[in-house]
Parts: C-alpha cells; structure tokens; sequence
C-alpha cells in the first residue's frame, strides 16, 4: 500500500519531460520526485512499439523498487505505445497517468467545432491514439497532424532558437501534406 510520503515518478526518452517534473513540483511542491530520462534510447519516437514498452516496464521496475506511488508517462510516444501495458504491468502497486489524457481533456474543453494542428512523432502520430481519443468526444473538431522526427532531437541538443531550429519546422510545415482527419 501506498504511503503519503512515498515519491512520484516520471519518465520520458530524454529531458523533455523535465518540463512535466517542473509543473508537478510547482503544483505539489512538498511531493518527492525521481525522474527518469532514457537518453540512452533517445528518441522513441522512431522506436518500435514493443521496445517502448519494454523500456517503459524497465524504469516502471525502478520506480517500484523505490516504492513510487504514481507513475507519470511524460513522453507522448510511450504515453501513446504503452499506458495500457503499464497499467496492467503495474496493477493496484502505483497509480499511472500519461501526457495524453489532460491534452485531450484541454482540447475537448478549449476548441469543439475548430481545426487542430498535431505535430509529434513517427510513433506519436501513426498510433492514431489521439485521433481517436479525440473522435471519441464528438465535439466536431478536425485534427491534422504530422510527424516531425527532426524536432526531438533537435531540442535535445538545445536547437531551440536560431536559423537551424526555424529552418526545419518552416520546411515541415511548408507544402506537407499532413493526416486530415474529421472528428
């Protein structure tokens, strides 16, 4: 059984999840965390979904052997490859959530009967997972979505500003044909 006292843990393929851990700190400030960034299979984006979820059960065991309460999937591409397995793999031990859900619930909330642009991984993207979750609301919005696996590495290795970071998204998004879905 879980204690009050015991910590929270959250993992992505890098660093960008620290953003989350930043977020869950500011909002649950005396809440113990232990991050996980598997920079040493950076990205999963372009992985394959068993080798997300076999990372993903690897660090669920080290959180459990640390006894974290919660389990937090900061990374959209695990996020979308392996929540159910977490779950499942982790059972009534943790309490798992994933980026996904609260994208969702802020779409649902913020933009029903509009057009959306998803940008994201190979695997992100071609889960579907969020053409569905959002289909599933009936709220009449449009998604158009795209891979763009340039992106993480990119702000990896702190590619954020500058000619090259504006380079790729313009060529990304300039006369791509993106996934257009009715929702």
């Amino acid at each position: 059984m879980a204690k009050a006292t015991d910590p929270i843990g959250i993992f992505d393929s890098g660093i960008g999840g620290m953003t989350v851990a930043r977020a869950v700190k500011r909002l649950l400030p005396d809440e113990s965390i232990i991050y996980f960034g598997d920079t040493a299979h950076l990205p999963y984006g372009d992985k394959s979904t068993a080798a997300i979820q076999a990372y993903s059960i690897k660090i669920c065991d080290i959180f459990l052997q640390h006894h974290c309460k919660v389990i937090l999937i900061a990374c959209n591409s695990a996020s979308a490859a392996a929540t159910d397995l977490v779950k499942e793999y982790v059972g009534k031990r943790a309490r798992v959530f994933n980026v996904i859900e609260p994208v969702v619930n802020y779409i649902r909330e913020t933009y029903a009967q509009t057009t959306i642009g998803l940008i994201g991984t190979k695997q992100t993207v071609g889960s579907r997972v969020y053409e569905i979750k959002i289909e599933a609301l009936g709220n009449g919005l449009t998604l158009q979505s795209l891979a763009t696996p340039l992106l993480v590495p990119m702000i990896e290795e702190g590619f954020l500003q500058g000619t090259i970071s504006q380079d790729i998204i313009n060529e990304y998004l300039k006369n791509r044909p993106c996934s257009k879905s009715k929702l």
